[in-house]
């Protein structure tokens, strides 16, 4: 009988065959999260948007709505209901959305390096003819085909009910928010790549993605709050992708670029950093 090392070591030298390895490794042994986390979106789509009819374009909800605060209103993005695309990018995208594309891509990023170096794996990898390079530059494809998959979804699916829903989507504005949506989860998991290449430890790329995730979304919150706090908005991910309403006036293209951009660097410097640093359990 073959020892767990033996196996996977064995399993390091099938996978080497192909013209991008780590990439075919690390996406086929992905695909049962890549399926749960596509069907936790979907059951949220499912969930909130056929409400809208009811909820978000009735006009005693927008009353009660009006009712509350401002200052919290603004602050959890429910200021747009009464329009398909404000439900939408206040429900989806910036809310239910937003926690699950960035819990998920989190995931992804911190296991890459940092728990696989943890769990003695990345060693084994790394002894089968492939650099240290390119592994980090394939589990960040990996991620990022990952995580645009689940952007596709939501595009599919928010387009599949905007009749059904009365939502009223502009189809160019859905893919730009899309696209953004997919950016900033993305950001997140690149953060937590990087924070597993730097220090070999899963907890810790958990630790700094969740950072960037939570501490974007609470910048954005607090510069909603006033002119005396505008200025955190540009300290914040979730600000650059969402500060101007894209699902109502469509995409900002820099901020598209942008996100993707700052990953790729990001993504860079993992690899820099992974070349560099002794590789130990």
């Amino acid at each position: 009988m073959s020892s767990p090392s033996v196996a996977a070591a064995t399993r390091g030298v099938d996978v080497s065959r192909s013209q991008l390895p780590v990439f075919t490794k690390a996406f086929s042994d992905g695909w049962r999260s890549l399926l749960g986390w596509a069907l936790g979106l979907a059951a949220a789509i499912f969930l909130y948007l056929p409400l809208f009819p009811s909820l978000g374009g009735n006009a005693q909800m927008q009353d009660l709505i009006d009712t509350l605060p401002k200052e919290l209103t603004e602050t959890i993005g429910y200021n747009q209901l009464s329009t398909g695309a404000g439900y939408t990018q206040s429900t989806i995208f910036g809310l239910i959305g937003f926690l699950l594309a960035s819990i998920a891509s989190i995931g992804w990023g911190a296991a890459a390096l940092g728990g696989d170096e943890e769990s003695g794996q990345l060693e084994l990898t790394l002894a089968h003819g492939v650099t240290r390079v390119q592994v980090a530059v394939e589990r960040f494809a990996a991620m990022a085909v990952k995580v645009l998959l689940l952007s596709a979804l939501v595009f599919v699916l928010v387009l599949l009910l905007n009749e059904p829903a009365e939502l009223d989507i502009d189809g160019v504005h859905l893919l730009g928010s899309c696209l953004l949506f997919g950016g900033l989860a993305l950001l997140s998991g690149t953060v937590a790549l990087l924070a597993g290449a730097l220090t070999g430890r899963r907890v810790w790329g958990i630790g700094g993605g969740a950072f960037i995730a939570v501490l974007g979304y609470v910048f954005n919150a607090i510069g909603n709050q006033g002119a005396d706090f505008e200025w955190l908005h540009a300290l914040s991910p979730y600000s650059w992708a969402y500060a101007d309403d894209p699902m109502t006036n469509g995409a900002d293209w820099g901020a598209v670029i942008g996100l993707y951009a700052v990953s790729l660097v990001l993504g860079a410097v993992t690899a820099f950093t992974l070349r560099r640093r002794d590789i130990g359990v």
